[in-house]
């Protein structure tokens, strides 16, 4: 196994490019609960090129049926990330201060639960809600300053590598 960078240009570009619209060899789960983990997971790919194929607990979507919870789950996508020592992308819970584009965001709406999955696109010379700008799905946004959302908590996912064969 070896340590890649993070495509993160590829990543941003991606996540432009489907921002409003949805690709077709992903299904859409915008009836399904919401489809920002799933374009989330889009984005990650394009900026790893690899997917994991561990059953249960990898990151992989082949087809509908075919996925790991990883690819669609905003609590399975976190623990993915963090803990992922296979191949994929691999990150960390980061602060505010760490935030780069192709990075990823959860928000709770409620305190109970994170239950959203914006993607960063582009962040100010020192990061902050007002000057981060995230792209999403099921709420389809792009360029959206993440302090337009009425959230009660925030984390931070940095994406710091990809691991490969």
């Amino acid at each position: 196994m070896r340590k890649i960078d993070y495509g993160r240009e590829k990543a941003v570009a991606y996540a432009h490019k489907w921002a409003y619209g949805r690709n077709p060899q992903y299904y859409n789960f915008d009836k399904l609960g919401g489809d920002c983990t799933n374009f989330a997971s889009q984005v990650l790919y394009a900026g790893s090129g690899v997917m994991n194929p561990k059953p249960t607990f990898g990151w992989y979507y082949y087809s509908l049926n075919n996925r790991a919870p990883a690819w669609t789950g905003v609590e399975f996508m976190y623990k993915f990330l963090v803990k992922n020592m296979g191949v994929g992308p691999a990150g960390i819970g980061a602060d505010v201060s760490q935030v780069e584009p192709g990075d990823i965001v959860q928000l709770s709406f409620d305190g109970m639960g994170y239950s959203h999955t914006p993607t960063v696109v582009s962040v100010g010379a020192v990061p902050a809600p007002s000057n981060i700008l995230v792209a999403a799905h099921t709420f389809d946004a792009d360029n959206r300053p993440l302090s337009t959302y009425q959230y009660v908590s925030i984390r931070y996912l940095h994406i710091t590598h990809v691991n490969t064969w």
